[in-house]
């Protein structure tokens, strides 16, 4: 995710009268479903991509336990001690696997977060925690089913871009998986509201899967904030800033943030897919023409990293803005 706030209006803070709104709901199963089918859900998708920013998406082939677990994971590793979740605590953007709490990001305003790489899993799940013990078993299980959907997606999004299936397929099997694992405390009337202030994401999709309410999106249409609906069963999908580049600005990045929740405290999973980390996305050749020339330069995971490191006390500097032309 990225660690850097995209500059948003003052008039886009909370409002009193905030209500989730419906969203589209893609069922995912019907892609492997005849072609006049197929055909349809991908036109659904790219529209909302094109519209939106973000859907939801059911049928998507993950368990409802493996999710359960996944969540599960999480919240025991929140409640270990300080001291054994601050092993992991470093300033250092590259290491496999960081830990923090609401200090240096500029968009955490009340979280702590634990983010690790998740692919290829037999390269990266040694530098995970081994507290709780279950945490490798049942967070690894549900990285390497939430990216097959991701590729599974990413298909589908190529092909409503009118790029084929198969376009750039080998770069998305060989890319890489960010899982950046939150805890948001309950609210209270002495804290803020905000719990992640607004911001996208760098790479191509980011894939949430969340306990319980608080996540809210910038409608492009209308420029207010919208809260997500929690429907069971259902995965929130977000494109992010390299999806923006690839599309050529046909596809925008959505601008969200997390609300805490009144009721209880609230975990979140956000599984970040991009290229590999020297990978450089550029606007896609087949979008190119004398009508739209690119807009983008093109970047790479690693230089997002070099962003965040050179604009880690500038808020405002937002990663997309500095690539458009």
């Amino acid at each position: 995710m990225s660690d850097l706030s995209r500059t948003v209006p003052q008039e886009l803070l909370p409002s009193d009268d905030l209500h989730p709104q419906p969203m589209p709901v893609i069922n995912l199963g019907h892609l492997s479903l005849d072609s006049a089918t197929r055909c349809r859900v991908v036109d659904d998708i790219a529209k909302a991509c094109r519209d939106l920013g973000y859907f939801q998406v059911i049928n998507h082939g993950i368990s409802q336990s493996v999710m359960d677990c996944a969540l599960e994971a999480a919240s025991d590793f929140f409640k270990l001690p300080s001291e054994t979740k601050e092993k992991f605590a470093s300033e250092d953007l590259r290491r496999p696997v960081r830990y923090d709490t609401s200090s240096k990001d500029s968009i955490s305003m009340s979280r702590a977060f634990l983010k690790h790489y998740a692919h290829p899993l037999s390269e990266w799940i040694q530098y995970w925690p081994q507290q709780p013990p279950i945490y490798r078993k049942y967070m690894g299980k549900y990285a390497s089913e939430v990216r097959m959907v991701a590729l599974q997606l990413m298909e589908a999004i190529v092909e409503g871009l009118g790029l084929g299936q198969e376009y750039l397929n080998e770069k998305f099997h060989e890319g890489s998986q960010l899982l950046s694992v939150n805890c948001y405390p309950k609210a209270s009337q002495s804290a803020t509201t905000i719990g992640l202030a607004p911001h996208s994401d760098y790479g191509f999709l980011t894939i949430l899967l969340t306990s319980c309410g608080g996540l809210e999106v910038v409608d492009p249409s209308s420029k207010i904030w919208k809260r997500v609906q929690q429907l069971p069963h259902a995965l929130h999908v977000h494109i992010g800033d390299h999806m923006e580049v690839l599309s050529n600005g046909r596809m925008k990045t959505v601008v969200h943030r997390a609300l805490l929740n009144p009721e209880e405290a609230r975990i979140s999973i956000a599984s970040i897919h991009g290229f590999a980390l020297n990978e450089k996305v550029t606007c896609a050749k087949e979008l190119v023409d004398e009508e739209n020339p690119p807009k983008y330069k093109e970047s790479s995971f690693s230089d997002f990293l070099d962003h965040l490191k050179a604009n880690m006390d500038n808020k405002h500097r937002n990663f997309l803005e500095s690539l458009r032309m």
